[in-house]
């Protein structure tokens, strides 16, 4: 066994705690897996809190298939006041009077609905972007002026659960807080809708609060601390066919082929129906009665799980050329499925 490896290949969904950067989290986990190879599917800024997908070991080659995964947040837009990193951390550079209509639901809402479709979105300038393979964050720290090309992102839903008035003395006597549901597309900064609702509505705004509730399948009910991984250990894993929500087939019977890498002819494999998005004891792989036979015929570039011994063993991409599934990942150690 390769120094630093735990012989563990597993995915888990981290409660993230607030102040951790996902690197802590990370680290943190390398710690109590015993396992070097440890990454994250998609940074959270250190003042928010939730999902926090995490690959282990030989898993972690799946990261590919998870970065672009959908994600939901539950977020706390405070009007009022900008700050210079967009959120809650940074340092006040503007207070602005918030208009009485701010604080009405109908309002609210309407200005919400308005949200839903594909804009082109600024980053904010303390993020993770690089610029000519540096972070904008570091250049802003050390003095640099940055400016971030506008990209495209899609606001999927955006629903309004309350709003709020400030009464405490961290915010302005007339900041008001829209607490908001938000679905959205890889990649997007809520941080900067924060921003650009403020400056849309005729004052300014930050984000006071980000809770991420889900990323593509793996939703906050999942989750679990990082004290609670402590007890749980391996046992606190995700199932990655669930997880990656792709059609799937068990290949014992070509065991050795699939170690190998060897393609698979479609006659030879029976695809099942992706599993629920939502984990369901009663559709787990022990149960096939319980699993559904795809009466779907493959297309072009299509992927699937094979599995081996109840243990994801491969990621393999349909060649609608030559008529073969072709393997796009194999793992040596299963990827474990809890």
């Amino acid at each position: 066994m390769k120094r630093g490896s735990s012989g563990l290949s597993l995915i888990v969904g981290i409660r993230k705690p607030a102040d951790f950067t996902s690197h802590d989290v990370v680290n943190r986990v390398r710690r109590i897996m015993g396992e070097k190879r440890v990454g994250h599917t998609g940074t959270l800024d250190p003042m928010a809190t939730g999902v926090l997908p995490i690959c282990i070991g030989p898993a972690t080659r799946l990261d590919k298939y998870m970065v672009g995964h959908d994600k939901t947040y539950r977020a706390t837009i405070t009007f009022g006041s900008q700050t210079n990193t967009d959120d809650a951390k940074g340092e006040v550079v503007k207070q602005a009077f918030v208009p009485t209509e701010i604080r009405e639901k109908d309002f609210a809402l309407g200005v919400l609905q308005g949200l839903v479709g594909i804009h082109m979105q600024v980053p904010p300038a303390f993020c993770a972007v690089k610029i000519n393979g540096q972070p904008a964050y570091k250049r802003m720290r050390a003095g640099e002026e940055v400016e971030l090309e506008a990209r495209q992102i899609e606001v999927y839903s955006a629903e309004l659960v309350n709003i709020t008035e400030a009464s405490s003395a961290d915010e302005p006597n007339d900041s008001v807080s829209w607490i908001v549901d938000l679905s959205v597309s890889k990649g997007t900064f809520i941080r900067s809708i924060a921003r650009d609702l403020g400056q849309q509505l005729g004052t300014c705004a930050h984000l006071s609060g980000l809770a991420r509730m889900s990323a593509g399948r793996i939703s906050l009910d999942e989750c679990v601390s990082l004290e609670t991984l402590e007890d749980l250990k391996e046992s606190a894993a995700l199932d990655p066919v669930r997880v990656l929500g792709f059609r799937f087939a068990y290949a014992d019977d070509r065991a050795d082929s699939v170690s190998n890498g060897a393609a698979l002819s479609p006659d030879d494999v029976t695809l099942y129906e992706s599993l629920a998005s939502e984990a369901d004891d009663s559709l787990c792989a022990c149960c096939a009665t319980e699993l559904v036979k795809s009466q779907t015929p493959p297309f072009d570039g299509e992927l699937i799980c094979v599995l081996v011994e109840n243990k994801l063993k491969g990621v393999y991409r349909y060649d609608s050329r030559y008529r073969c599934w072709k393997s796009d990942c194999v793992f040596a150690v299963g990827v474990s499925r809890g």
